[in-house]
């Protein structure tokens, strides 16, 4: 059964006289437990897609159904508890809070989503030993290196029990070395928790790491098929 899916989902902008389509018609499903690896040149619509799925921008056509939630009609304060409850978000740049330790940082979506301080603490704790930085836990970002920051990042996206992980190119900011490390951290954590993933990158290098591999191009969405491991 399908955790994810969109179906017919077109995105365009507006300007006066001009029309600018980023997703045309991309319809898509995903099954539970999944890892989709979509690939794309720079502008051809791979954030936009991970932004809809994530309920931070809305289709100007076509359905978005994950996890029983059906994105584009959700109000605000359905949209809170969507991300919250159903979605880890890791982004390129970690965005991790630079007066907050490492802990502090993880642990904050579960404190805000109505976990007790210190179960929150405690499964911040958790993840931050499974991505190798349980002596960095009272560091601040600041005192961490590229990596251990985007490192931070995965366990926090990962705090909240989330279904679905959305990645936005997590890797594409690091080094080789840190990059290698990171993702082979997200894609253990992603299958031993059972988690699906979407991970939009240009390195199509990544491609053969997932289940499925995805191409967008000019907007409209390519299955290239399935990986067997």
């Amino acid at each position: 059964m399908a955790i994810l899916e969109l179906s017919q989902v077109t995105k365009e902008f507006v300007s006066g006289a001009e029309r600018l389509v980023v997703l045309e018609n991309v319809s898509l499903q995903i099954e539970a437990g999944t890892i989709a690896i979509v690939t794309g040149q720079s502008g051809s619509g791979k954030s936009t897609m991970l932004n809809l799925m994530a309920g931070l921008d809305v289709p100007s056509s076509g359905e978005i159904l994950a996890a029983g939630y059906q994105v584009q009609t959700l109000r605000e304060d359905e949209l809170t508890e969507y991300r919250s409850s159903v979605i880890g978000l890791v982004f390129q740049f970690h965005y991790l809070l630079k007066d907050f330790t490492t802990v502090e940082n993880v642990m904050l979506p579960a404190f805000m989503a109505g976990l007790p301080r210190n179960r929150a603490v405690s499964r911040a704790e958790e993840l931050l030993g499974e991505v190798g930085l349980s002596d960095r836990a009272n560091h601040y970002p600041t005192q961490l290196s590229g990596g251990e920051r985007q490192r931070a990042a995965v366990a926090r996206a990962l705090v909240n029990d989330p279904q679905i992980i959305l990645a936005d190119e997590p890797t594409g900011n690091l080094d080789a070395g840190n990059s290698r490390i990171v993702k082979e951290i997200l894609f253990s954590l992603v299958r031993n928790h059972g988690k699906t993933l979407v991970l939009v990158t240009h390195d199509a290098s990544l491609a053969p790491l997932g289940d499925r591999h995805l191409k967008l191009h000019e907007g409209r969405l390519f299955d290239d098929g399935e990986f067997t491991h």
